[in-house]
């Protein structure tokens, strides 16, 4: 009897865990976000970091500094941390990896998924060299063409 209250007890810690976990990811995940899109409109500056301008891989370090998460400085290096996420599985919270440049698969653009609306409808908040801090739908034609990898962080 007392190995079966005892087990039991075990399975309950568990779930707790994992549901408190859960909860845990998501309010980081949304601290990140909220950090990223309190620096919408930022203009793009490339190598900057702050609010007087920022490039794609600066806004991620100053959203991920927000939850005391330090991540490497440049898209490339981003790029390999956290696990490999396949298109299908994206969800808020995610980093996104883009070849903008001339190689086709060279990693040059990052972006931090802000919501995801269904198949086609993934939003994502990053530093365009065009319009600074914005969010942009990642299955736009531009984007879509141009994706390469997406991974977990958090």
């Amino acid at each position: 009897m007392a190995r079966r209250i005892a087990f039991g007890f075990l399975i309950l810690l568990v779930i707790t865990g994992c549901a408190s976990s859960k909860k845990s990811r998501t309010r980081q995940v949304d601290r990140v976000i909220k950090t990223a899109r309190s620096f919408r409109g930022t203009p793009y500056k490339w190598g900057g970091t702050t609010r007087a301008g920022m490039d794609c891989s600066g806004l991620l370090i100053n959203s991920f500094a927000s939850i005391d998460y330090p991540i490497p400085r440049m898209s490339a290096d981003q790029s390999k941390i956290g696990k490999k996420v396949k298109l299908k599985d994206i969800r808020r919270g995610d980093l996104v990896f883009f070849a903008t440049g001339n190689k086709r698969r060279k990693i040059t653009h990052v972006g931090l998924v802000t919501d995801v609306r269904g198949k086609e409808k993934v939003m994502f908040i990053h530093s365009s060299s065009s319009r600074g801090v914005i969010e942009t739908n990642m299955y736009s034609t531009y984007y879509k063409k141009r994706f390469i990898m997406a991974r977990r962080v958090l």
